[in-house]
């Protein structure tokens, strides 16, 4: 009888961990691959601005020659 209270009460606890922490997780790397998304994002776009501002002064120190 102890060992099906046991087998039982395994079966709860893996039910638990597939119901409950899966989401989680699965929310918490969510959330790290969309912060990660957003960091490359904003170097790209820096990066843009960057090149754009270097063709600028580029153009800008060719035109006073």
């Amino acid at each position: 009888m102890k060992d099906v209270v046991r087998i039982v009460g395994i079966v709860f606890l893996a039910l638990f961990v597939l119901v409950v922490v899966m989401p989680l997780v699965l929310a918490i790397v969510g959330i790290a691959v969309g912060g990660i998304i957003t960091l490359a994002v904003m170097l790209i776009k820096l990066a843009v601005v960057l090149a754009v501002g270097y063709l600028i002064l580029v153009g800008i120190r060719a035109v006073m020659r």
